[in-house]
């Protein structure tokens, strides 16, 4: 089950990452998008990267050169047809992915392997989509996905062992470290993350500690390299929301329960970083912490 070729269904902030770590690998790699223009956005934001890491010494412009040849951009699913392994990285929901995934199944041969990104969503749900359950499994990268090391395998129960094996040597290959995890909602890190920084966001709601006291609690007593209210900012309280509401469905536990806080925050626009605002104001330098958030 050697991998050679690799397709990446998604070329925004996660697609573009997994394709650029692969083109890098040595992969030839199509990277497919809905329209020319994203698909142009995505390979540009790719050459940008690299040729920071040209500029700053961390790799070679022929080393830059041979990764973006690597490359291959297309609005054509069919385009994915000769790859070993397909890595969906695309918006998450449920249904697109399904509908995807189904039409993939009718164009790639049955040896392909297809794998999905996805943070929170459920690989079993996805693998119904297709007729190839044993060669479906999960790789959830990170963000950003050049330079974090984790990848999480997600088995599913029906998972062939020769397909986790060959998607754990892949990721290797990649520069990444690998690790398994069985197919349950938030799989290992986010079903250890997230209750976390839910239960931070519920110590500001009920007057614990400030916003900056309660990540300076965090970095300085555990050694954290940010806060969690910070680390909220930087993921998207929008995205956090999300992902919280999945895993409250699929547990029915109060810890993965999003706090009134978050959903009012989510409904006022307030996503974090991305937005300029959250639980910090990014407009500023450096951000200021919004201690209006609740009454004193």
């Amino acid at each position: 089950m050697e991998i050679r070729n690799v397709g990446v269904i998604g070329c925004g902030l996660m697609g573009s990452g997994i394709a650029q770590v692969a083109a890098q690998a040595g992969y030839p790699t199509v990277v497919r998008e809905v329209s020319k223009e994203l698909v142009d956005k995505g390979l540009s934001a790719i050459d940008r990267f690299l040729a920071k890491a040209v500029e700053k010494g961390k790799m070679g412009a022929a080393e830059r050169a041979t990764a973006m040849g690597n490359l291959k951009g297309t609005t054509s699913l069919e385009e994915l047809a000769g790859c070993d392994i397909v890595i969906e990285a695309i918006i998450e929901d449920l249904k697109v992915k399904n509908e995807t995934f189904s039409a993939l199944d009718r164009i790639c041969g049955p040896r392909t392997i297809f794998a999905s990104n996805t943070s929170s969503l459920s690989i079993t749900q996805m693998m119904r989509a297709t007729d190839r359950a044993d060669r479906f499994i999960g790789l959830h990268f990170f963000n950003p996905v050049p330079l974090m090391k984790l990848v999480e395998v997600v088995r599913t129960v029906a998972t062939d062992g020769a397909v986790i094996d060959s998607a754990s040597a892949f990721a290797s290959r990649l520069g990444k470290s690998p690790i398994l995890a069985n197919d349950s909602s938030g799989f290992i890190v986010n079903r250890l993350l997230v209750p976390y920084l839910l239960d931070a966001i519920r110590a500001l709601e009920e007057g614990v500690g400030s916003v900056q006291d309660i990540d300076a609690g965090m970095k300085l007593g555990c050694n954290h390299p940010m806060g969690p209210l910070t680390l909220l900012d930087f993921v998207g309280l929008d995205t956090t929301y999300y992902i919280a509401n999945i895993m409250f469905e699929e547990f029915r536990e109060r810890r993965f329960a999003p706090p009134p806080l978050l959903k009012r925050m989510v409904q006022a626009g307030y996503y974090g970083k991305k937005s300029g605002r959250g639980f910090y104001d990014w407009s500023k330098e450096p951000p200021t912490p919004n201690n209006s958030l609740v009454g004193r």
